[in-house]
């Protein structure tokens, strides 16, 4: 019975934890808020402005669920010390298998909840918008570029979220040399923001016949989905160059071969978006719009300008001494972000999506100011 007690001190001293959790998430704000909203939903001309009624709508179901999540934690709490209380009692170890199992669930909710909570920024709860670039090297860049594609589609599918790809353009002989995908989930951009930068790779190429190390680059943009229009941009058509041409790829196998992918480049600042969901040209565009739109707003932002036009396009050179991650497959297996220090040795499991130790080192970093780098 020994485990028991055991449990029962580590239940006692998860109980505050769990209280400041709830602090920190602003419970009691939460319930009133709920309480404002659901009165608005049963106003009779609630439906009047679909659009300010949608938000509203997304909003609740955001704070329900951050209330039910909580509630829940609470619930398994108190399951958890009356499991411990009724075995001490009784001298009953039958279920210390469903008081381990269930105290590891409560941790693992615990720390994802604490870690939503560091998701104070203006656009991370938006859906991210993820693209990759192939850097120099040829074919052993752009299968780089196809595995990192791999770790973030793992990744999105691990964690309930869905992606869509935008483009896709395949490489000369292996991999690709350029990707975009949405990724659709609540907080997808809060989590994913912390893989924007270029990523190393060391190896023994599978391309080389002399079997030689190799280091290999790849470049990966996280911008948040924004369709809030009150954060409108103006982008002026003349500013606009189109081109069109045929889908191909992973993105373009089930889309017809007429010319109907485009691409738009912004000539001020040089940024470039590209689409081949949809069969039809004026979708793509449209699509393509809304993507340049997002990633005009997150640069003025993030770089805090007071208009679009000041923003320079300036680029982060896809190479050596610019990475935020090295992953060495050869001598030794390693995976290490250069700016927070977390590492992992199992590379597999790294390539297979398994994410979040970086993510949340990122998380913590970001919101002490302890940075390695810094």
């Amino acid at each position: 019975m020994i485990e028991f007690e055991e449990y029962k001190g580590k239940l006692n001293d998860l109980r505050p934890k769990l209280v400041a959790l709830g602090e920190s998430l602003n419970i009691t704000g939460l319930h009133e808020e709920l309480e404002r909203l659901h009165a608005m939903a049963e106003d009779p001309h609630f439906w009047d402005n679909p659009d300010k009624s949608q938000k509203a709508v997304v909003k609740t179901k955001i704070l329900e669920s951050k209330c039910e999540k909580y509630e829940k934690m609470m619930s398994s709490w108190d399951d958890l010390m009356t499991i411990c209380e009724m075995a001490l009692e009784e001298n009953d170890e039958s279920m210390l298998g469903e008081l381990t199992d269930g105290y590891a669930v409560l941790e693992k909710e615990m720390e994802a909840v604490r870690l939503e909570t560091l998701l104070t920024g203006e656009y991370d709860g938006h859906n991210a918008l993820v693209s990759f670039q192939a850097g120099a090297g040829g074919t052993e860049a752009q299968d780089w570029t196809q595995m990192l594609y791999r770790m973030y589609t793992r990744w999105a599918e691990a964690h309930g979220f869905t992606y869509k790809i935008m483009d896709y353009l395949d490489g000369d002989e292996a991999g690709l040399k350029s990707a975009s995908i949405l990724i659709e989930g609540p907080n997808a951009y809060g989590f994913l923001k912390s893989e924007n930068g270029v990523h190393r790779l060391v190896r023994i190429s599978p391309f080389d016949s002399n079997a030689r190390r190799q280091t290999s680059f790849s470049a990966i943009e996280v911008i948040p989905e924004i369709t809030d229009d009150s954060n409108d941009v103006e982008i002026r058509p003349e500013d606009i160059e189109m081109q069109v041409y045929r889908s191909s790829g992973a993105g373009g196998q089930h889309i017809n071969k007429t010319s109907s992918a485009v691409r738009l480049i912004h000539k001020p600042t040089g940024i470039v978006v590209s689409c081949q969901t949809q069969r039809d040209q004026f979708q793509n565009r449209e699509t393509c719009m809304r993507m340049l739109r997002s990633k005009l707003i997150e640069i003025k932002e993030r770089e805090h300008l007071d208009k679009i036009s000041d923003i320079k396009g300036v680029q982060q050179k896809i190479e050596w001494g610019s990475q935020i991650r090295n992953y060495v497959f050869m001598p030794y297996t390693l995976a290490k972000d250069t700016r927070t220090g977390y590492e992992n040795t199992n590379i597999n499991a790294v390539m297979d999506g398994d994410l979040d130790g970086f993510i949340n080192a990122y998380l913590t970093c970001a919101a002490t100011g302890n940075w390695v780098t810094k």
